[in-house]
């Protein structure tokens, strides 16, 4: 018998440790199952299995994380098998429900996150299972609780293939079903469903081929969705290296060598070359025979990115994104599992992928906020990547052409960093130039038109010749709306404490936070004005314009396509992928979209690139503000010029003088960084402390206010106890978004000096207070934005 440690999946912070439950010696061995409900008999208990257990008088599925000898009670005492007594007065494990999902160093991670993160353990280990294919206790009519199969699980196709008897089989003249099986079967392999599909029912057919030894028929296992993954096409050789590259190439192997989880970072200009620098650093990586991951931002993950790591690795690239069904995410998984994927492609949740011996982990496009989890647990990928390499004695490879200031603070304080500088494009051609438009000049000027007259005049001659543009709204911030002239009434959400957005398909108001949909009023609800005015201008409204720009254009006309890739175009499966080949295939034609246009693109031919509303960040109330305006205007304008053709971008603001836009337009960092850090460091804000934002949200208002007032009394005193005057705690107030989705929202922001450990004193506190039933309270550690 054993002693296992069980995390039990009940997401609460309340489940802070382990449970201990006995195993007995026939589940060690796999002889026995227990209520092996889903044919668990002859697994055998490890760590990383899920278990069938009883806590609290019901029955939880659970988690192994730890498995130890049982110690001797305290009195020395055995029972009559010689089993301690203090291991046999635990429950015992009742069922082996899975293979393991996770070994000890999954365990370990798990136990990292809730402890950095303050985040409840069963939230944490969940991210090292397969997605749908855990089982779950639920309880039925009669009270009783039962074991619930996993809804997702592998696929075996059945094939039919030449028998020994192939040859020398004649079938019937009248066997028609018999003769078409026999003919598809020359041709190769054929699945049976194929089969079904082409000639109807051929089940007793098949049979009785198979019964004269004329065909086989066999299990494959069949991967799903690999038809949508671009193939392998014939391996891509290494270019020759650029100075630059050699010297990130350089870095990375020496901080490979030392083993500690060191982190190079990769300062490299768009066009600079830095996934070459990639490949090249994970072939060096394979060739040790060790793996490698590669994450890459949700929106960059296209086909191109993905064929190019396919084109280098052939079919050992695995690939893991939301977008995939559960069905699609579980076969990676397992192809992973199985050891056959050497490199693993995806977004940050391929951290947690069971990869076995990873000795590099690249992070792309670094800066970007989708690594940042926004649910618990709250964890960043980059902080992971480097617990994980620190304890696999591997390296941490981060890439952007434009570095988060954390990444460039750590880079120039710690010296487990290295940043390495590409500050040319690898074809040596120039970055493009930036010019801003100055919109506020072009309305007194007269203007009226969304696209600036120098906008206008690049589209006009580009386009003209053939050539491409990429045209960016930047919607990220407070959405377009209606107005009444009359009475100032704007229609908002009855849910969520933000105005609705106008949709011209259809002409309906639509809330982007939790979907609540309403036609347009054609007058003022409050005071029966007909003067609705739509503010600002979502891409229906461009594209339409854009539209009727091109088609008055000498030269360019209708015939020039406009592909417009936003959230409602790209909710389709592949939709990615068919909007940017029918961009590649055109000859001149306009890529209209949102931020996830502004990186990860590749295209020779596109030579303009158009920033409609450059200012709309700068408005939010975030600290991060201008930083995500001068990173956006760099990344989309390395869309441009990127092969022969020079390339030209056009910033249009309201805010020509902000220093993030001019600074940008120059490619001028250290202007940008000499105006940010001071403020920075004047109002406590990263890189110069640690943050965390104390959530609180329910239904009630009152019941959420009180409830922030209480928690920061003891946040509070926690502090004043624990720290003393080093710490801030600030008050408890609504968050900038108070109402979202019928629950109101109250945030308490607490500050730390850097070298302090924020979140233990947090997680102490957590786990102790009893949960308030009608308000709910979480904690984000190194928040991303306090909206």
């Amino acid at each position: 018998m054993k002693i296992a440690s069980v995390i039990l999946d009940i997401p609460t912070q309340a489940l802070d440790a382990p449970y201990s439950y006995a195993v007995p010696d026939e589940m060690l061995s796999g002889e026995g199952g227990g209520e092996a409900a889903l044919g668990a008999a002859g697994r055998p208990a490890q760590v990383g299995c899920a278990v069938l257990v009883t806590v609290g008088g019901r029955k939880a599925v659970g988690y192994i994380v730890g498995l130890e000898e049982p110690e001797a009670s305290a009195d020395g005492a055995y029972d009559l098998w010689g089993v301690p007594k203090a291991a046999a007065d635990l429950r015992q494990i009742e069922a082996v429900l899975t293979d393991p999902f996770f070994d000890e160093e999954g365990a370990a991670c798990a136990q990292y996150l809730a402890d950095r993160y303050v985040a409840p353990l069963a939230s944490c280990i969940r991210l090292f299972t397969p997605p749908g294919a855990v089982p779950r206790v639920v309880r039925g009519r009669d009270g009783r609780w039962r074991v619930e199969e996993a809804a997702i699980g592998e696929v075996d196709d059945r094939w039919v293939t030449r028998g020994e008897a192939f040859d020398d089989f004649e079938p019937r003249k009248n066997a028609v079903k018999q003769q078409a099986v026999l003919a598809a079967v020359a041709e190769g392999d054929v699945r049976l469903a194929e089969l079904t599909r082409e000639f109807g029912a051929v089940g007793s057919a098949v049979k009785a081929l198979e019964a004269a030894g004329a065909v086989r028929v066999e299990h494959r296992r069949r991967l799903r969705g690999m038809e949508e993954i671009p193939p392998a096409s014939g391996r891509t050789e290494a270019p020759p290296l650029t100075a630059g590259q050699v010297a990130a190439v350089e870095a990375i192997e020496r901080a490979r060598a030392a083993g500690d989880g060191q982190v190079v970072l990769i300062d490299g200009v768009t066009g600079s070359g830095k996934t070459e620098v990639y490949l090249q650093a994970i072939e060096r990586t394979l060739a040790e025979g060790r793996r490698a991951i590669v994450l890459v931002p949700e929106i960059s993950l296209t086909p191109q990115t993905v064929g190019r790591f396919r084109g280098r690795f052939g079919d050992a690239v695995a690939v893991m994104h939301s977008r995939m069904s559960p069905g699609e995410r579980f076969d990676q998984w397992d192809f992973i599992r199985s050891g056959q994927a050497k490199v693993v492609v995806g977004a940050r949740s391929a951290l947690f992928t069971p990869a076995a011996n990873v000795g590099l982990i690249v992070i792309d496009e670094e800066h970007e906020g989708s690594y940042k989890q926004d649910q618990a647990p709250r964890y960043h990928a980059r902080e992971v990547a480097e617990y994980l390499m620190g304890r696999a004695g591997g390296a941490v490879v981060l890439g952007s052409a434009t570095p988060s200031i954390e990444s460039l603070y750590q880079a120039a304080k710690n010296p487990r960093w290295t940043q390495v500088s590409l500050p040319e494009r690898a074809n040596g051609r120039p970055m493009p130039v930036i010019e801003v438009v100055n919109m506020a000049a072009e309305f007194s000027s007269g203007a009226r038109s969304m696209f600036s007259g120098r906008l206008t005049r690049a589209l006009a001659e580009e386009l003209g010749c053939g050539r491409k543009a990429v045209l960016l709204l930047n919607q990220r911030g407070f959405a377009k709306f209606l107005l009444c002239r009359d009475c100032g009434f704007v229609p908002e959400c009855p849910h969520c404490s933000t105005s609705l957005t106008y949709h011209e398909a259809g002409q309906t108001l639509m809330c982007h936070h939790c979907g609540y949909t309403v036609a347009a009023p054609p007058v003022c609800p409050e005071c029966g004005s007909p003067y609705l005015k739509k503010f600002g201008a979502g891409t229906q409204r461009v594209e339409a314009d854009l539209r009727a720009l091109l088609d008055g254009m000498p030269g360019v006309g209708p015939d020039v396509p406009i592909i417009r890739m936003d959230a409602d175009t790209t909710q389709a499966k592949g939709a990615h992928q068919e909007l940017l080949e029918r961009f590649a295939a055109a000859d001149a034609a306009v890529l209209l979209g949102t931020q996830m246009i502004a990186k990860g693109l590749d295209f020779d031919d596109v030579t303009v690139v158009g920033v409609i509303n450059a200012d709309t960040q700068l408005h939010l109330p975030d600290y991060r503000a201008g930083e995500r305006t001068f990173q956006l205007i760099e990344q989309v304008a390395g869309r441009a010029g990127r092969a022969e053709l020079d390339g030209r971008v056009l910033v249009q603001t309201y805010e020509a003088d902000d220093v993030a836009v001019t600074a940008a337009a120059r490619y001028d960092r250290a202007t940008f960084l000499r105006c940010e850090l001071p403020k920075r460091r004047l109002l406590a804000y990263p890189p110069y402390v640690r943050m965390a934002n104390v959530l609180l949200w329910g239904a009630d208002e009152h019941a959420v206010a009180t409830e922030a007032e209480l928690l920061h009394g003891q946040l509070a005193e926690l502090v004043r106890n624990e720290v003393g005057e080093r710490w801030q705690v600030l008050p408890a107030v609504p968050c900038a978004l108070g109402k979202l989705r019928n629950t109101y929202r109250y945030h308490i922001v607490v500050k730390a000096p850097l070298e302090d450990d924020i979140a233990a004193p947090l997680a102490r506190l957590f786990r102790a207070r009893t949960p308030n039933p009608h308000v709910s309270a979480a904690v984000d550690v190194d928040p991303m934005d306090l909206l």
